[in-house]
């Protein structure tokens, strides 16, 4: 039996800026020649599958340790310089993770870590010291709306009571979904882009984030509590080590991801793959981070808000999704094997046709957005407001296009005869809802 739908998304759960990806280093071939005429193997599309997840995983792992290096150097000379050492550094890592997202959906171990390393929105306030008057005093359905832990020596999380005095990686681990409340965030490169940047208070005006370097600053401290906010920045940002080395643990030829994948059958195999990257064009990439904040104008709605990254972090989503259909990946290590574009093309030519076109045109559309952010006309945030015809239209025709896209990769389960349940988002599926609320 053949099932392809859109499932409700739970939108929290996922939740230098122009990166070109240079290949060098050393090169992985998994998979059969081009010029083959039929079919490579499941298995060889599933070695290049994973292999393109280990690279992908380690690249974000090693530059998720060069942030941490230069956090290190901001919190042992707090400046301007070192401040935007620091931002530069989580903009530089930050392509290496999204094109990993393509492995969500499909994998339950990647969905079970995704939450502590990329969760979003979040309620700042739970963490640090918030602009009242734009923020707000409190939140009907999150008491901790404005906790700010750093200024917190203890916590009430229902009818337990949190022991906040050190400020470590055991205890911000406690804060994700605390209450049950997604919002409440408190690992991961959300966290630590608030913590490096501050609010962006600018709305859909020009402007990301302005905190001060003087907030890690222990002889000039502004803020208040320079210490815990320093310890708290180095918590998440050797934690955020921590869950993407389990992810490269778990790629591992012998990891658990990869034993996950060998006990189902060939054909559970490729609809994981193209769960992952259907749920992602359209559930998730173009419905909740993308069609939501244009129907709602609303910049709380940007997947990077507070360092204006927005546009980048888009763009890569969809050149993980490339890498996968294509099994190759240019990073540090670079990876080029049996693909499922390869493999597809041979059984449904057609339906691969359909992808390959779909993937460019959306490649296209993202790109323009980054574009237009990345030349410093229009941010992603301005995009969003309310009378902006173009800019709305630049983020509608990426929605378009991605939609269409996870239409194509539907064609594929269809011809291939899988099952598969891509993620849907009300935004997409039922946008009066969302509008009326």
């Amino acid at each position: 039996m053949l099932f392809v739908g859109f499932l409700p998304i739970d939108r929290n759960i996922a939740v230098g800026c122009a990166l070109t990806m240079a290949v060098f280093g050393t090169v992985i071939s998994t998979g059969g020649a081009a010029a083959e005429q039929k079919a490579p193997p499941v298995s060889a599309v599933m070695a290049t599958y994973g292999d393109v997840a280990a690279a992908n995983f380690a690249d974000a792992a090693n530059s998720a340790r060069s942030l941490d290096q230069a956090i290190d150097a901001l919190l042992a000379s707090p400046s301007s310089e070192t401040l935007v050492a620091a931002r530069t550094a989580w903009k530089t890592a930050r392509p290496y993770y999204s094109q990993t997202e393509g492995f969500r959906f499909g994998n339950k171990i990647v969905d079970d870590i995704e939450g502590n390393i990329n969760a979003w929105p979040l309620d700042e306030g739970l963490i640090d010291y918030v602009d009242a008057p734009s923020y707000g005093e409190s939140k009907a359905e999150n008491p901790l709306y404005n906790a700010n832990i750093i200024a917190t020596a203890s916590l009430r999380l229902g009818k337990k009571k949190l022991d906040a005095r050190v400020i470590d990686k055991a205890l911000i681990a406690q804060l994700n979904s605390a209450l049950d409340v997604e919002a409440n965030v408190g690992t991961g490169y959300h966290a630590i882009e608030f913590l490096l940047w501050g609010q962006d208070l600018n709305g859909t005006r020009p402007g990301a984030g302005n905190r001060p370097a003087s907030d890690f600053d222990l002889k000039a401290c502004t803020g208040g509590n320079c210490d815990r906010r320093r310890a708290y920045l180095k918590a998440a940002s050797a934690l955020l080590i921590d869950d993407l080395d389990a992810m490269v643990k778990a790629w591992q030829p012998d990891g658990d991801a990869r034993k996950a994948l060998a006990v189902q059958n060939e054909k559970q195999q490729l609809a994981a793959i193209l769960t992952g990257i259907g749920s992602l064009s359209y559930g998730e990439l173009a419905g909740e981070r993308m069609k939501l904040g244009v129907l709602l104008h609303d910049t709380e709605e940007e997947h990077d808000c507070f360092s204006d990254n927005t546009h980048n972090s888009h763009y890569f989503n969809q050149i993980g999704m490339m890498n996968i259909w294509n099994g190759s990946y240019a990073g540090k290590t670079s990876v080029t094997g049996a693909g499922l574009a390869a493999y597809t093309r041979q059984l449904a030519p057609e339906a691969a046709k359909r992808v390959d076109e779909a993937m460019a045109n959306t490649e296209a559309k993202l790109k323009a957005i980054k574009d237009k952010a990345d030349s410093g006309e229009m941010a992603y945030d301005q995009m969003l407001a309310a009378g902006n015809d173009v800019g709305n239209k630049l983020i509608l025709d990426g929605v378009d296009a991605l939609v269409s896209q996870a239409r194509a990769i539907e064609s594929v389960v269809a011809a291939l005869k899988l099952q598969a349940k891509f993620e849907g988002s009300d935004s997409l599926d039922n946008p009066d809802a969302i509008s009326a609320n």
